[in-house]
């Protein structure tokens, strides 16, 4: 999985659930032999098809303007992985649809990014509101500002609390805010459901996208390897 593919995965998850995104995938992956396309061919492909496989129409736009970027040379993974965290936000939001929801779980999900929490993120913020023991949802600044002790492991602790949350079945709705995408249900992730993007990358920091709770495997790694390194 390289880093279009990556992102690919995060844009199709905003605002669903793991079950929603996984089923989608698997409609997009039929389209393409059952494997995640290459930039060039998600651009050959009818968007008409795309939409078909379960995308929105806003999703197939964004997906196909960061196909065009990959493509014609505008972003590649070389380029990402030697970026820091707040370069790789700032050049991925300059794409409609994409934003810094998507690029938190991309940072944290393909290239293993150790200080990243994802304050936009309702799972994560209920977690923390039970965690911590808060008579309030946090908002995200507040987010923010519980997480500062955790640098430089946010991302670790980020996924120990979806873990905890997950383990008491206490996550009730997850992904991105309306910043990301304007196309998904308003009631996010349906009970007992996980984030995609921050379970999603716990799975991938052990080296595959398996995902035991939510009916099989999400796509996997060729070999188990991060992007970069392959």
């Amino acid at each position: 999985m390289d880093g279009f593919q990556a992102l690919l995965f995060q844009v199709v998850g905003q605002q669903l659930s793991v079950g929603a995104t996984r089923r989608i995938l698997t409609r997009l992956m039929e389209c393409f032999g059952g494997e995640l396309p290459t930039p060039a061919q998600l651009l050959d492909a009818d968007p008409a098809r795309l939409r078909r496989a379960g995308l929105s129409q806003r999703k197939v736009a964004t997906v196909r303007a960061l196909a065009a970027q990959f493509a014609d040379g505008a972003l590649s993974d070389r380029e990402l992985a030697l970026l820091s965290d707040a370069e790789i936000e700032a050049r991925l939001t300059t794409i409609t649809g994409i934003g810094p929801w998507t690029v938190h779980g991309f940072l944290i999900i393909a290239l293993d990014r150790p200080d990243v929490v994802l304050p936009g993120d309702l799972a994560l913020r209920k977690a923390i509101q039970t965690g911590y023991g808060l008579d309030h949802l946090p908002s995200e600044a507040e987010v923010i500002d519980i997480a500062e002790p955790w640098r430089p492991y946010r991302s670790l602790a980020t996924a120990y609390l979806f873990q905890s949350a997950f383990d008491r079945g206490a996550v009730g709705s997850a992904g991105a805010p309306a910043a990301d995408s304007a196309d998904g249900p308003p009631g996010g992730a349906g009970p007992g459901e996980r984030s995609a993007a921050a379970i999603g990358g716990v799975a991938w920091s052990q080296g595959n996208w398996e995902d035991a709770g939510a009916g099989g495997p999400l796509p996997r790694a060729e070999g188990g390897q991060r992007w970069q390194q392959s």
